[in-house]
């Protein structure tokens, strides 16, 4: 009788036991799958619409695709645009804090200043800024510090090698017409920047400040009899309403040069650029970096790898510019 009540109990120890096994088990299971369908939520703020921030926001997200981030599975976005107003902008900044987003994306210059103001302790990435230690954005390019890095889109041959250019497509050609918006911080930078590259290639300069995008054809218009060229400089303001400007010289038939190549594809003439979209691309893996737990002060700031001569002939054709197989040497050619 003793042997067969030890045999049940046995019999009852080991299946309490197995029956214990499988439900530790699919706890851990369970916790896996918890760790997998993790929702990382990412906030993004942009200044205003254009074609290169947009591209350098759609660079972004694709880097998260491509490491396993999909919106609607793992990844919740919330994607908002200032529309170049600068309560709105400085609003959005701190909506994307209290909503407690795992990371923010600010894209440009106005947009991670209103961020690093609103935040020292959600990790801050920027793309598309122009020179982040006098915007205050980080102390060091290799050593940001504090929760904030990100990309610059400053190359740092961009604008002297444009500027250069403009001697080499229209030799005649005396002053530059220059249309910027005095209060972005970005621009005034890249103006300074242009006007010391002017002056080592002999050419004068015209300057017109505007403050929104609906003084930009007036702008250009009052700069007609003053300039042999244009050149618009990295401005988001003035870029938002190019196409203003593509009017006033398509009309007036004078070389446009820019500070991006988004904006040459838009109809203007030449510039020396890079993809914003790969911008955006090389700030989505600072992203993954931080996601997987390594601090944006140890990150170090990152900068356009490759920089190319891109001509537009359409509009070298309405401007007036004769192009040759030499002068296209070495070129990227749109509008054929």
């Amino acid at each position: 009788m003793r042997k067969l009540l030890a045999g049940l109990i046995g019999s009852s120890m080991l299946l309490l036991s197995a029956c214990g096994s499988s439900g530790a088990d699919e706890a851990s299971g369970s916790g896996d799958n918890e760790k997998e369908q993790k929702v990382v939520k990412i906030g993004i703020t942009q200044i205003v619409e254009h074609p290169s921030l947009d591209a350098a926001r759609e660079g972004f997200m694709a880097a998260l695709k491509d490491a396993g981030y999909e919106e609607g599975k793992n990844l919740e976005l919330d994607y908002q645009n200032a529309q170049g107003d600068a309560n709105n902008n400085m609003s959005i900044a701190q909506n994307l804090v209290t909503a407690d987003n795992d990371l923010i994306l600010a894209i440009a210059t106005a947009s991670a200043q209103s961020v690093v103001q609103s935040t020292k302790d959600i990790p801050v990435l920027f793309t598309a800024i122009t020179d982040p230690i006098s915007a205050d954005l980080v102390k060091d390019l290799d050593k940001p510090g504090a929760n904030v890095t990100g990309t610059s889109d400053t190359h740092p041959d961009a604008i002297k090698n444009t500027i250069a250019s403009i001697k080499k497509f229209v030799p005649e050609a005396k002053t530059v017409g220059i249309i910027y918006n005095d209060g972005e911080a970005n621009s005034i930078v890249n103006v300074e920047n242009a006007k010391k590259a002017l002056e080592e290639n002999g050419l004068e300069y015209a300057l017109t400040a505007i403050s929104t995008s609906s003084e930009v054809k007036q702008a250009a218009e009052s700069l007609v009899d003053r300039s042999d060229v244009f050149y618009i400089p990295k401005d988001n303001t003035v870029v938002s309403a190019l196409e203003s400007v593509i009017t006033v010289a398509n009309k007036e038939k004078i070389p446009t040069f820019v500070g991006e190549s988004d904006s040459v594809e838009r109809g203007t003439f030449s510039s020396y650029g890079f993809e914003y979209h790969d911008l955006g691309y090389k700030t989505g893996e600072m992203a993954i970096e931080i996601l997987n737990g390594k601090k944006p002060s140890d990150i170090p700031v990152g900068f356009p790898d490759n920089l190319e001569l891109i001509v537009n002939k359409d509009a070298a054709e309405k401007h007036g510019v004769e192009l040759t197989d030499k002068l296209l040497e070495g070129a990227k050619v749109i509008g054929e």
